[in-house]
């Protein structure tokens, strides 16, 4: 692995319970190693960090820090994060280490970003999808994947799930050299 930061995403599932990972992977001397550092040692009330476990006292390996896309608002969500989406992220982790996908290295870090929807209910479909979404985002990373060449060509019939059809095509007259004239 000799980038020093590969970038993830990945989105599986439906409903509340959807689950949306961003994610880098880098060594610890660069700038994800800073990052994490950082992330570890800022926590604020409604967007905490933690380690991913597999189970308590066994984090997975590369280290690995999640953290919430949204604020956290209540007990339940804060339950939802560190249980079923925790376990499913270090969970993930270790798996794609023991397939190859990703180096066991002491010296490489994983950030998470973990979305967890306010109105969420089912910890088994938040458990599925981020175990999921956290494999594809790895691997991607990994890869490098997309592709510039990918995404160009397949922009144009691409539509964002949350957009709802807003992303509407624009008009090249709008914004030529750049700008809006």
């Amino acid at each position: 692995m000799a980038n020093s930061l590969m970038l993830g995403e990945s989105l599986v599932g439906d409903g509340n319970e959807v689950a949306h990972i961003d994610l880098m992977i880098g060594p610890k001397d660069g700038p994800a190693g800073q990052a994490f550092a950082t992330a570890l040692s800022s926590q604020r009330e409604g967007h905490s960090t933690l380690l991913a476990v597999i189970a308590p006292n066994l984090p997975c390996k590369p280290d690995t820090l999640l953290f919430n896309k949204v604020t956290i608002k209540g007990a339940k969500q804060a339950v939802q994060m560190f249980g079923p989406a925790q376990a499913a992220v270090a969970r993930a982790v270790a798996d794609s280490v023991e397939a190859g996908v990703l180096q066991g290295d002491d010296n490489l870090c994983v950030l998470v970003g973990v979305f967890i929807h306010w109105d969420a209910e089912d910890d088994q479909k938040i458990y599925s999808y981020n175990y999921q979404a956290t494999k594809e985002a790895l691997a991607r990373a990994v890869r490098g994947e997309p592709k510039a060449q990918t995404v160009t060509a397949q922009k144009a019939a691409a539509r964002h799930p949350f957009a709802s059809g807003s992303e509407g095509k624009l008009e090249d007259a709008d914004f030529q050299g750049g700008g809006r004239r």
